[in-house]
């Protein structure tokens, strides 16, 4: 029998000077067709202080810390939330209006799983250019070589973890391979259900080819390139 229980979802924002992105991201909530949510937004240091009074929420509050980073924030918000349900949504997010009911009724459907995750677009304001970032039917191994599940997932209360506070880059790969460790398993939605306002230029993303020899020694590509590198190591060998 299908449980469809009206169960409260906690929208935990992380947000760091980025006034124009939550703005967009807030409306995109107001929007939802599913309303049985609160919204917790993490104020991590941004300077000004962020005012949300202009959102008509019935639950929404503000939590304020000095600057320690997104996975810290994510953690402050996940300490305080209610719901049944929590979802990571990051700042830049603009979902369409029916993420949130299609994430919750992949759940109800499949109770083995504890997170239910989609494809979405990165738009680059600047340039007027999408990219459609596809993600994968859930396999572990496959996840053990690359990430290909977004932070802004819904998961099970229950089943959530602590986001890695050291970590300087991959939190979110990190994320779901401690999960799947705890043998928590994921369910993908073959859907584009939400937008990535990108801010910034375009060159700050690197083609596939950027990452292969002999491209990679170029100086143009070379520094971010180590940096890549670095950073994948330590999340390799942390779950090796």
């Amino acid at each position: 029998m299908l449980h469809t229980k009206e169960c409260l979802i906690s929208i935990i924002i992380p947000v760091y000077n980025q006034a124009r992105e939550l703005e967009l991201a807030l409306t995109s909530i107001e929007q939802q067709t599913y309303r049985n949510f609160e919204v917790i937004v993490v104020d991590d240091g941004s300077s000004p202080e962020f005012q949300i009074s202009n959102f008509k929420f019935q639950n929404i509050r503000i939590v304020r810390q000095p600057n320690q980073g997104a996975p810290a924030a994510r953690n402050r918000g996940l300490e305080i939330a209610k719901g049944e349900y929590v979802i990571f949504w990051d700042a830049d997010v603009v979902a369409e209006p029916v993420m949130l009911e299609k994430m919750k009724k992949a759940l109800d459907e499949n109770l083995n799983v504890s997170f239910v995750y989609c494809d979405f677009n990165i738009q680059y304001s600047m340039f007027n250019i999408q990219k459609i970032m596809k993600a994968r039917q859930f396999n572990i191994a496959e996840l053990k070589q690359n990430n290909f599940i977004h932070s802004t997932s819904l998961i099970r209360k229950a089943d959530a973890i602590k986001w890695d506070e050291s970590l300087k880059r991959f939190q979110d790969w990190d994320l779901w391979l401690t999960m799947t460790e705890h043998d928590k398993v994921g369910i993908y939605i073959p859907e584009t259900l939400f937008t990535i306002i990108a801010k910034g230029q375009i060159s700050a993303w690197l083609p596939r080819f950027a990452y292969k020899k002999p491209w990679k020694y170029l100086p143009y590509f070379n520094k971010r390139v180590k940096d890549y590198e670095r950073a994948r190591e330590i999340i390799i060998k942390k779950h090796s």
